[in-house]
């Protein structure tokens, strides 16, 4: 029997048997999809996890069963079971041939063979064991009501991924048990705000709310209200349109604006957006300080979603906490990117170990994430020396002093320093692609939007912006453009704290790092700016001029972007609540005294011209250990077919135009486009380079490269010493469109339109160059010389 016959004819029915699929309430998903495919290169992906069948009672999935070949062992099955089980968390997995059932128990570890499978009750029972607690109706009954709620499709357009309804149902299940203080720990761009909705709405229509676990009172049927928090209006405002599938009426957004205008908080709703700062602000009838907060009563919340939660809410040290305390009655949600340690250790003991946790490591590797790659940059000024023919333009600069990368635009600026590294982005980079740039303070930002609008190819004046809280209402509307993926304007944003966190933008395409990044912290949230999912992009790419991939090799990194921290040195500052701008908790206040402190240097005349600059592209897995650029290739663009034997095969094949697009029409066969080709040549930094050497570095990535400049240079005695003049004056055009453009330069179909580029007309390129069977035969034949194996 194969596989399909096995489950037909001998597993199917003794799940039958067990009543899988015939109580009512079972079913049994087959095929079930779990992981999306890890992203490759051309847009494809690698294999999706799919389970064969998930068992599935009262609405919760309970248990997988891998299915082999009757003709295989059953042991065979075992690894795939145990992996599905681990990624859907659930108790219970099994392994068949259909003769044999293999049971696991990943909860204690017990596993051997069973004579049959557990009916949907025993199962059922098995993983929601019944306890003396008198209140264990009451579980089971709101564990029944969550699930019988349908997840929302928000319109049709999105459908809960296996590890985010996972996230749904733990932390149902843990409000079902009376839990308050429930944390969610999840890899930025993994839909943070998607898992906050679902909630929202399961609790919203089961009118669920406190008195549940109120034992002073009996249940009473209405509408929880919930309270959406975070420190960031972008984030506050990203969640209320995020929930827009509840109606109008049910959704408040509480602003500083609102409450003065009105004179009090707004109650006239059932969910309820704000930020830290406005309910921390607020002022008395008197004009006395009085936070905003405190016009509610303690109990008025039914429950709270912190976003960001470690970034300040819940550390004991930080008067945001007092909001948390004065709402202790509801249940509340604390929402995270970042792991446990000494950063966040107060997050942690406030909401206890998270219930469920997701990283970046397997975000990237289901397919749910996007890879990176990083191109490390170095030139001749990172670091800088005084020296007298430069001229001090402001301040005192310390003679002797090596000013390092934390000095720069911090207390010591260099315009033309700036400008080389906009430069060698600007030519490194697609200018059409999205990015952001991370500047080391407010003006920074402001100095390098103007450097990058001075030398762009775009002719938009806003095609590079500045997104800071400097900027305010429009810097606001110029990120909400950016964050549009129909619109191309603006293409760049510079900023310096405020975009580490809370940009929901899924197209950029570069992340630029012209600061250094101190904490693990903010280096994991930078990193997950790039990692939404986008038609198309099949990586991004980190330009790290600061050394900043060296976090890469620290213990802490463990796959997780996280967002940063407050800088110790900001202490919190005054909130006027009538101040939209200064709402904002981004981290920049403080500049102005190290502005007064900056020295600014002009180099010399010339000095400028004399900077030198490396770039060295590594390659990283998605658990941040350093791999090869085959390595990296593999696990984005799959192994290529295995069309030819060896090296020496692809030099024959690609030495003439008639078997080379023999060879591209074959590899296009098996899914690899020259489109795909050409990605793969950009994504190696081999763009000047004959897509030859790209195959070959397959083969073999010792060979070092050449340009086609290189192999022109190379190769044109031996082409040109058979030629006469006039054959010669016309390979020497060929050649340079070649250098130029690509080896497609040299497709046979080419020939008429370089004879006419060449002559005017094909009439008198034939009249020059001979009969059309000899200009074709001089057109393939010294091709073969420019592939000679001494040349690379």
């Amino acid at each position: 029997m194969n596989e399909a016959e096995t489950r037909a004819e001998l597993i199917d029915p003794k799940l039958k048997e067990c009543g899988w699929g015939v109580v009512e309430g079972s079913k049994i998903l087959r095929e079930h999809p779990i992981t999306a495919g890890k992203i490759q290169t051309g847009g494809g992906r690698t294999k999706k996890l799919s389970a064969d069948y998930v068992l599935v009672y009262k609405g919760y999935k309970l248990a997988v069963v891998e299915a082999k070949s009757a003709d295989l062992e059953v042991g065979e099955g075992v690894a795939q079971a145990k992996l599905y089980a681990e990624k859907l968390k659930l108790d219970t997995t099994y392994s068949t041939n259909g003769h044999e059932i293999y049971s696991i128990c990943m909860a204690t570890g017990k596993e051997g063979l069973v004579n049959e499978y557990p009916t949907p009750d025993q199962l059922w029972n098995k993983t929601f064991p019944k306890t003396n607690d008198p209140n264990s109706e009451i579980v089971e009954m709101w564990r029944s009501n969550f699930i019988n709620i349908p997840f929302e499709d928000v319109g049709g357009s999105k459908g809960a991924r296996y590890y985010q309804e996972i996230a749904v149902n733990k932390t149902l299940e843990a409000i079902a048990n009376h839990k308050k203080r429930i944390l969610l720990t999840l890899a930025t761009g993994t839909g943070k705000t998607f898992i906050a909705f679902q909630i929202a709405w399961k609790l919203f229509h089961t009118r669920w709310n406190l008195s549940v676990s109120n034992s002073h009172s009996s249940y009473v049927s209405r509408r929880p209200r919930i309270l959406f928090l975070a420190d960031r209006n972008i984030l506050a405002n990203q969640a209320f349109n995020a929930f827009s599938a509840f109606s109008e009426d049910a959704l408040v957004r509480i602003s500083p604006k609102e409450i003065s205008k009105k004179g009090t908080v707004p109650t006239n709703g059932s969910i309820f957006f704000t930020i830290f700062q406005t309910f921390m602000s607020g002022t008395d009838k008197d004009g006395k300080p009085s936070p905003n907060f405190g016009s509610y009563p303690s109990d008025y919340f039914d429950f709270i979603i912190i976003d960001e939660c470690h970034r300040g809410g819940a550390n004991d040290e930080g008067n945001w906490r007092g909001i948390l305390e004065y709402f202790s009655p509801a249940v509340q949600l604390g929402l995270t990117a970042t792991p446990k340690r000494k950063d966040n250790v107060d997050t942690y003991r406030y909401f206890g170990e998270p219930i469920y946790i997701y990283s970046l490591k397997e975000g990237i590797n289901d397919g749910f994430l996007t890879p990176f790659k990083v191109k490390r940059i170095k030139t001749t000024i990172d670091d800088y020396i005084y020296t007298s023919d430069d001229q001090v333009i402001e301040g005192e600069i310390e003679e002797g002093r090596i000013y390092k990368e934390p000095d720069f635009n911090k207390i010591i600026e260099i315009k033309e320093r700036e400008a080389e590294r906009v430069n060698i982005y600007m030519n490194e980079a697609n200018q059409k692609e999205k990015a952001i740039i991370f500047c080391a303070s407010q003006d920074h930002a402001l100095a390098i939007r103007d450097l990058v609008n001075q030398v762009k190819k775009s002719d938009n004046p806003n095609y590079c912006v500045r997104v800071t809280a400097n900027d305010g209402a429009l810097g606001d509307q110029f990120l909400r453009e950016f964050q549009d993926n129909e619109k191309t304007i603006p293409t760049i944003l510079t900023s310096s704290q405020k975009l580490s966190t809370g940009v929901d933008a899924r197209n950029i395409r570069n992340i630029v790092l012209l600061r250094p990044v101190n904490s693990m912290i903010e280096f994991k949230q930078i990193i997950g700016r790039g990692t939404r999912l986008f038609d198309g992009k099949e990586f991004f790419t980190i330009y790290d001029y600061v050394d900043a991939y060296q976090n890469f090799l620290d213990p802490e990194w463990d796959g997780e972007p996280v967002a940063p921290e407050l800088r110790e040195s900001t202490p919190p500052k005054e909130i006027n609540g009538n101040d939209e701008q200064s709402e904002e908790g981004d981290d920049e206040d403080g500049e102005a005294s190290e502005k007064r402190k900056r020295i600014k240097v002009k180099l010399k005349d010339g000095k400028e011209r004399e900077i030198q600059h490396t770039v060295a592209t590594s390659f990283w897995s998605a658990d941040g250990k350093p791999i090869s650029s085959i390595e990296f290739m593999e696990s984005l663009f799959g192994k290529l077919p295995e069309l030819l034997k060896n090296e020496e095969e692809l030099r024959k094949l690609w030495s003439s135009p008639i078997t080379r697009q023999a060879l591209l029409n074959k590899l296009d066969e098996a899914g690899y486009s020259k489109d795909d080709l050409l990605t793969l040549q950009k994504l190696v930094g081999m763009e000047k380079s004959d897509l030859f050497d790209v195959l070959e570095y397959i083969f073999n990535s010792d060979i070092k490269p050449l340009t086609r400049e290189q192999r022109v240079a190379f190769a044109q005695s031996f082409i040109f010493a058979s030629l006469d003049v006039k054959q010669k004056e016309f390979i020497e055009f060929v050649l340079s469109k070649y250098i130029e453009s690509g080896v497609e330069e040299l497709d046979q179909e080419k020939l008429p339109i370089l004879i006419e580029s060449k002559y005017q007309s094909l009439e008198d390129g034939i009249s020059i160059l001979g009969e059309v069977g000899k200009i074709k035969n001089l057109f393939i034949d010294f091709q073969k010389h420019l592939y000679q194996p001494e040349f690379g």
